[in-house]
């Protein structure tokens, strides 16, 4: 849940500002060529394999122009949430990129150089981590800090995300009328899970506001937040880029699975 925790990596409330996701029945080798030609579909979904020539121009933040389209372009055709195509290099963009580096085994930077877009001409699918799960299902992995949304076998929907500190904290807040103190550890379970309620919009928990929440472990949900930076920050929650978690409930419906692996290192 929301409570950012301040380091030296670059949080988002500024960048966002600048910047404005066997066959029943059917013989085996007839199952075996469905299966061959599904798992093919979904890797053309996330590589686009010879589809792209990068244009290999340095790009910083705040750039502007048309080589920027064209990577807004590009990371949205291949499932990551860019924003506009509006040729504007900010917030949405970078979180972005920040999940297409860390999918492709690149230290994340906002700096856009050779290794990333050579990564974009020939780019990796991200780690399946349950091999047997839901065609439909939500991957949250804690080691990478990345979400992947998966509809019907394809990961439709990449995004780069901040899960909980693992700190022990204490907050005084006013809920329900009264001044209350909550402690507690911001841990984000692994586990298997299935979504449950949501809101539309702010939402105000007892630990912060949740734009757009999500909900699949009690109180821990998917939820949109001013700042998603390079590292576990929240109370437990999963929080995501603002545009992100616009985007999500319309693709994430009632009881749909969600595992959560892995493990932040520091």
């Amino acid at each position: 849940m929301g409570g950012p925790r301040r380091r030296g990596v670059l949080g988002l409330a500024a960048l966002l500002t600048a910047g404005g996701v066997a066959f029943a029945g059917v013989g085996t080798a007839q199952a075996a060529d469905s299966a061959v030609t599904a798992a093919g579909t979904a890797h053309s979904a996330v590589t686009g394999a010879g589809t792209f020539a990068a244009p290999k121009k340095k790009l910083k933040l705040g750039a502007k122009g048309k080589t920027v389209v064209l990577l807004q372009k590009r990371l949205a055709e291949l499932g990551y949430r860019p924003g506009k195509a509006d040729g504007r290099y900010g917030g949405s963009t970078l979180t972005a990129i920040w999940a297409f580096q860390k999918v492709n085994g690149i230290k994340p930077t906002s700096t856009i150089s050779s290794r990333t877009w050579n990564a974009l001409e020939a780019p990796k699918a991200p780690r399946i981590l349950v091999k047997n799960g839901k065609p439909t299902r939500a991957e949250v992995n804690l080691s990478t800090q990345i979400m992947v949304m998966y509809v019907q076998g394809v990961p439709k929907l990449i995004t780069h995300i901040s899960s909980g500190s693992g700190i022990p904290y204490c907050e005084t807040t006013t809920w329900q009328g009264k001044s209350q103190r909550f402690c507690g550890s911001a841990r984000t379970p692994t586990g298997n899970y299935k979504t449950t309620w949501r809101r539309s919009g702010w939402h105000k928990s007892y630990l912060g506001q949740l734009y757009n929440p999500i909900f699949f472990n009690g109180g821990i949900a998917f939820h949109g937040a001013l700042s998603v930076p390079l590292y576990p920050a929240s109370h437990g929650c999963v929080r995501l880029p603002m545009n992100v978690a616009q985007a999500l409930p319309a693709m994430l419906g009632k009881g749909v699975p969600v595992h959560v692996r892995g493990g932040f290192k520091r």
